[in-house]
């Protein structure tokens, strides 16, 4: 029977193309979104992988829809953390609603979803969790310091969790993506992002897919030996 993996944030860029290696991999995958039904439903029509509507920076509601997810499709297996937000500006002129908007949905939502699948992981003795980091969370990002926090924090988490799991046999890792061809990098402006891409050593952004790739091979049986590990994606542009 195939293992039951959820994706936040998983019907577009970095998400989406988990969502799709994972399916080709083997696993059942739910794919989870907050706002753009229109795409939710396309990507479905496109992929045939089930998606679901929920707010991550909410506990009861990641609760809810985790118990959800595992009556229909049965034990959550795999969890990658992927959804994310940026809401950039410098630490001067950042107001409070700022910050906790990004601290909400990148941080707590880490919490509420590990939280909500963690205890059935450590009773069947088996999961893996992957939590996308960042490098700009490892190099820190002038008018990023509420989005660098929480990638930094994840790490953290990360390597906390992977320390109480280890045992249970549950593995904890971080994927931190350099700059990767999606729409989220799409709105940093040509200019700002022509001269990213020349401090980065292979010459390019990442495609979406690379980053994927790395995901898939965490939540693989073949990674059990792996945990508590950043593994960064970055294209050399810093080197941990």
């Amino acid at each position: 029977m195939a293992r039951v993996a959820v994706v936040t944030g998983g019907i577009e860029g970095i998400g989406a193309a988990t969502s799709e290696e994972l399916t080709r991999n083997g696993f059942l995958v739910i794919a989870t979104f907050a706002h753009d039904d229109a795409g939710a439903a396309a990507f479905t029509a496109r992929t045939s992988i089930a998606v679901r509507k929920w707010d991550i920076g909410d506990f009861a509601a990641c609760q809810e829809h985790v118990a959800e997810i595992e009556a229909k499709f049965g034990p959550i297996d795999v969890l990658v953390n992927n959804a994310g937000i940026t809401a950039d500006c410098t630490l001067h002129k950042m107001t409070p609603e700022i910050w906790h908007r990004v601290i909400t949905t990148n941080l707590n939502g880490i919490f509420n979803m590990c939280r909500s699948v963690i205890e059935g992981m450590r009773e069947r003795k088996y999961g893996r969790i992957i939590n996308l980091g960042s490098v700009n969370g490892q190099s820190g990002q002038f008018g990023q310091t509420n989005y660098a926090a929480t990638k930094a924090g994840i790490v953290g988490f990360s390597k906390s969790l992977a320390l109480e799991s280890a045992a249970k046999g549950i593995t904890v890792n971080v994927v931190a993506p350099g700059y990767t061809d999606t729409a989220m990098v799409a709105h940093v402006p040509p200019p700002v992002l022509a001269k990213i891409v020349e401090t980065i050593p292979v010459g390019r952004l990442a495609a979406a897919a690379e980053i994927a790739h790395a995901i898939a091979f965490l939540a693989s049986e073949n990674a059990g030996y792996i945990t508590g590990a950043t593994i960064s994606v970055n294209g050399g542009r810093y080197l941990a």
